[in-house]
């Protein structure tokens, strides 16, 4: 296929009948007197790759059968979007939504939000807490003879007993408290297919054990390779057990081919199926190329609906992250190994957004979970196939990785040659250690060189986001993050092409607080490293716990669970608050506050370094009325 061949492209539709219909009206404008299967979605719906249940319902409809798609149903009233499209023939399907419904909903310190990107309008109150729970519940209700599959981000991250922050308790796989039938865990394309398939062989759901990537209560004993967890119940007696538990489930999800994992709880046994092997470049290609209109649906009308309009311009290349943070779900979801996308298939996107309307000749992103691990293993896959390791990069880049970076540049230049294009940006987290890792072919590390070069010349609109997370060695360590050292050199090469260029573009550092590991003195001597290096931090994070990361574990348990070692971490609100106050040593009002502390700490060092207008422990000249009355009560909030 060549570039010209791209511009071929139809132009995007969005008829109502280009979509899955989500009323009886449309059903019928289509024939059908029932679905096969009928998808409840927490998000709007958007036919968009980017959103599960449109890559769900497209990747089913492709394969034959009638999907419907229920979006937001109002579960408080008499429950009329529950009934209105009937039973379908096969199963209800629940997606939750594209984000986890509580960090959806609450702010790190359990407040709720006032929007919600996922809805129209950005409108709060659209889903409930827990979507898979309440909408399994009143599906069973209502039918329940019909099964039930539960997929998604929410399901997926709670498959095993896990800690949930905003209750601060240790509930039991989700599966215990939602009346699904079964869970589809991780990218569940293949899963969902070989589920409709067997079910419409009449084949009854509480007979289909042995799908990859499957969640389901089982009276069965366990086989001999089976991997069988401490139960729920020892685990809310010994934390230890906990953290020794999701060592075994974070292994086991990087693993090329897994085993089966079992945990009791509740008097019930609940199964994991391993994940599939990773998609092939043919299998991931043919569901980005399904017939989505990458649009919303027509109901919504004129409304906007902000998750979509962050990704209306924006490629997805590949899936999986080998990075393993700490703090990131990532692998827990979609694998530690990449699944990549043809060029072909990719240019076909690019092509398609070139012609919706309201396309200016701007890719938003050409990207994925981090951006440029396209097409990236290992050199011998056969060791990879034995590992299990949850990062290639930490605490080392693996010997056996293969970095190179021209397979990703290939693609960047073919796009900004699509007609229409005038130029594309990188949106995704980049890896800047990834590129500047170490490789013993000349000619990668030349390529390496030129990617970041022209990434940081052509790709960048403006601002350039990266993550160094933190300027400790220690708290980088237990997230499993590389030394900030790297960040200063990426740092230098970022400002030497800039000014090569004449460009002014800005370096945006991420960084996250209240991290485990993490205490108030790293996070003042972060306040005066940050300030040292000219950075006035607004890219700030204090620090969520979600299930199924190891700094969950960590925050819950105070144990790491690979080493067993206890690790400090901010627990209370003042605690957090000690920390996160530190990000805004620019702001006025939180400097009386961060001094106090400074104080406490004996670290008047680094109080001449945040305010310079002070020598030792008081004010100099005009600043000491400043100063001496702060009022520290009022509270900045980061764009996140």
């Amino acid at each position: 296929m060549t570039d010209k061949d791209i511009n071929s492209n139809k132009p995007p539709r969005r008829r109502r009948e280009d979509f899955l219909p989500t009323t009886r009206d449309e059903m019928k404008a289509l024939g059908w007197e029932e679905a096969d299967i009928i998808i409840f979605s927490g998000d709007a719906y958007v036919d968009h790759p980017s959103f599960g249940a449109a890559v769900i319902g497209r990747v089913l409809q492709h394969a034959g059968y009638k999907v419907a798609i229920v979006p937001q149903p109002n579960w408080r009233d008499d429950l009329r979007d529950f009934r209105k499209l009937g039973r379908p023939r096969l199963f209800f399907g629940i997606s939750p939504g594209a984000m986890d419904s509580m960090v959806n909903h609450y702010t790190a310190n359990r407040r709720l939000r006032h929007d919600d990107a996922y809805t129209p309008g950005g409108r709060h109150g659209m889903r409930p807490d827990y979507p898979t729970i309440v909408y399994s519940r009143i599906l069973k209700d209502l039918y329940p003879d019909v099964p039930v599959i539960a997929g998604g981000i929410e399901a997926s991250l709670r498959r095993v007993a896990h800690y949930d922050y905003w209750q601060d308790r240790l509930r039991p796989s989700i599966l215990l408290d939602a009346a699904a039938d079964m869970i589809v865990y991780g990218m569940g394309e293949r899963s969902v297919l070989e589920i409709a398939a067997r079910l419409d062989k009449g084949i009854p759901v509480d007979d289909i054990r042995d799908v990859p990537q499957t969640v389901f209560l089982t009276d069965g004993s366990p086989a001999s390779d089976d991997i069988v967890l401490a139960s729920y119940e020892e685990c809310l007696r010994d934390k230890r057990k906990q953290a020794a538990n999701f060592r075994h489930v974070e292994e086991e999800s990087n693993r090329y081919s897994g085993r089966v994992i079992r945990q009791s709880a509740m008097g019930k046994t609940v199964q994991i199926n391993p994940m599939y092997p990773p998609m092939t470049e043919e299998e991931l290609d043919a569901s980005y190329d399904l017939p989505y209109t990458r649009m919303p649906h027509p109901r919504y009308k004129d409304k906007v609906i902000p998750a979509y309009e962050m990704i209306r311009h924006s490629v997805t290349m590949h899936r999986g992250c080998f990075g393993g943070c700490a703090f990131c779900t990532i692998s827990a979801h979609q694998g530690k190994f990449i699944s990549s996308r043809s060029r072909e298939s990719i240019l076909r996107d690019v092509k398609c957004i070139t012609e919706m309307p309201d396309f200016k000749g701007y890719i938003s992103d050409l990207g994925g979970p981090s951006a440029n691990m396209y097409g990236m293993h290992g050199r011998d896959m056969t060791l990879c196939r034995k590992c299990s390791r949850p990062s290639c990069l930490h605490p080392k880049p693996c010997p056996n990785l293969d970095n190179d970076h021209r397979p990703i540049l290939d693609i960047y230049r073919a796009a900004d040659k699509v007609s229409g294009v005038k130029k594309s940006f990188i949106g995704s987290g980049v890896r800047y250690d990834l590129a500047m890792a170490d490789n013993p072919d000349n000619n990668v590390r030349e390529a390496n060189r030129r990617y970041l070069e022209e990434l940081i010349r052509c790709h960048v609109s403006g601002r350039l986001k990266v993550a160094p997370e933190h300027t400790s060695d220690t708290v980088l360590n237990c997230m499993r993050k590389p030394s900030f050292t790297l960040f200063r050199d990426f740092k230098r090469i970022f400002d030497r092409v800039n000014s090569e260029a004449g460009m002014s573009q800005q370096l945006i550092p991420y960084f996250i607080s209240s991290h485990p590991a993490c205490s108030e003195e790293d996070m003042a001597e972060l306040a005066a490293i940050t300030k040292d290096l000219d950075f006035q931090l607004e890219q700030v994070q204090d620090f969520t716990p979600t299930p199924m990361t190891v700094a969950t574990e960590i925050y819950y348990t105070g144990y790491h669970p690979y080493t067993g070692e206890k690790v400090y971490t901010a627990r209370t609100p003042q605690q957090k608050l000690a920390q996160r106050q530190f990000f805004f040593w620019y702001k006025s009002d939180q400097r009386a506050g961060i001094i106090a502390e400074l104080r406490k700490m004996k670290r008047q060092d680094l109080i001449g370094k945040l305010f310079p207008a002070f020598r030792g422990n008081t004010p100099q000249g005009k600043e000491s009325h400043k100063y001496s009355n702060r009022n520290n009560s009022k509270k900045h909030k980061s764009k996140y």
